[in-house]
């Protein structure tokens, strides 16, 4: 196999915060917390071109290139690059993992600072708020006090919108990508289904199941890994790609055990996620996600918008049934009436919410030419 070219090699990076303590929104705070991150290109001497990209659930700081330590290609490499839509020879670009993550950020398997044991379920509840003040300390140490842009899909696409209001002197642009102003009483029966496939889990132990040789809570984030990943995908695209092909070349084994193609692909996914990411993590991140809501300081969306500085440009796909084009665009239209500028554009896609990812191509010319106009 052929090693990537060393200067296609990204290293992740940690950011640590050591006081004052950050105030989360419940209440509670963190006295120090760590983020990792990685950067691309550089920042200009009048550090004005720094674009910070966020990630959805399960996603972490490499978003492009291959990772120095075990070579996989980034999240969003079809994106972030020398000649693509953000354009590292042209932007500094950085992206963190979220608090309350495990990829190197602060989460509930991170050690108390009082005792050195994971924090398990004596980490407190974060929001997506709580993430972008946490990343908005990182920004600030990176030497920037205005990013030209902010970005990201899904879940990344509320943390923009976040930016855009908590810190409106601090954002020149923002692009929500397949995301929603809130979460619908169907996404949140969606990620409580998941949430309790994991609590129930025996192996749970209430959170606390850190330790060498301890066994892990497998079978329930199995479950909810499954239950997300068919949120992710459209009708269309499952039929395509499965249909109801046997798993088995002579047809079926009349067993409990995987039958089908689409079930194999399932179970394919739940082992692959249980191998890199922490249960515990999942029910806060997904916990985090149903709590946000863009109307919550202002009243409604559209005077949330007024509260902001930014340009905006909304993407949607056109299968996505998670985060549907309809609330991508109610975003756009609440931007518009409160005055504020704003893009819309719907790519033509079959993928289904993981659209985002997989068909960037018709996403690219918009984000291009809007990052050009913020600069012009």
């Amino acid at each position: 196999m052929t090693s990537p070219p060393q200067d296609s090699l990204h290293k992740t990076e940690f950011f640590r915060w050591q006081g004052p303590e950050l105030e989360l929104e419940n209440a509670r705070s963190l006295p120090e917390f760590t983020l990792a991150y990685q950067t691309y290109g550089q920042l200009n001497a009048a550090a004005d071109n720094a674009i910070l990209l966020c990630h959805a659930l399960s996603g972490d700081a490499h978003v492009a290139g291959h990772h120095a330590e075990d070579q996989r290609l980034g999240w969003w490499d079809t994106m972030v690059g020398p000649g693509k839509a953000f354009d590292t020879s042209r932007y500094f670009v950085i992206c963190s993992n979220v608090l309350g993550g495990c990829m190197g950020s602060t989460g509930p398997a991170s050690p108390h600072p009082s005792d050195g044991r994971p924090y398990a379920l004596r980490f407190p509840q974060v929001t997506i708020a709580d993430m972008v003040r946490a990343q908005k300390h990182l920004v600030n140490a990176l030497g920037i006090e205005r990013l030209l842009a902010v970005s990201g899909g899904s879940m990344g696409g509320m943390q923009a919108l976040a930016w855009a209001r908590l810190f409106p002197d601090a954002v020149a642009g923002a692009i929500p990508i397949a995301t929603a102003a809130r979460h619908s009483a169907q996404s949140i029966a969606w990620n409580e289904i998941g949430r309790r496939a994991i609590t129930g889990d025996p192996n749970w132990n209430g959170g606390d199941y850190y330790g060498e040789g301890v066994p892990q809570p497998e079978a329930g984030l199995a479950i909810a890994r499954m239950v997300g990943h068919v949120t992710y995908l459209s009708e269309h695209s499952m039929e395509e790609k499965f249909g109801r092909r046997w798993q088995a070349e002579d047809g079926p084994a009349y067993t409990f055990e995987p039958e089908y193609a689409v079930e194999s692909y399932l179970s394919y996914q739940a082992d692959k996620f249980n191998q890199r990411f922490d249960a515990n993590s999942y029910l806060y991140i997904t916990r985090a996600l149903d709590y946000f809501d863009f109307a919550r300081w202002d009243g409604s969306d559209r005077e949330a918008f007024a509260c902001t500085q930014a340009r905006f440009l909304f993407i949607a796909y056109s299968s996505d049934w998670l985060y549907p084009v309809r609330q991508n665009r109610e975003l756009y239209e609440e931007a518009r009436a409160a005055g504020v500028p704003a893009e819309f554009a719907e790519v033509d896609s079959s993928k289904g919410h993981d659209g985002f990812l997989i068909h960037t191509d018709d996403a690219a010319g918009p984000v291009s030419a809007f990052l050009r106009k913020l600069r012009s």
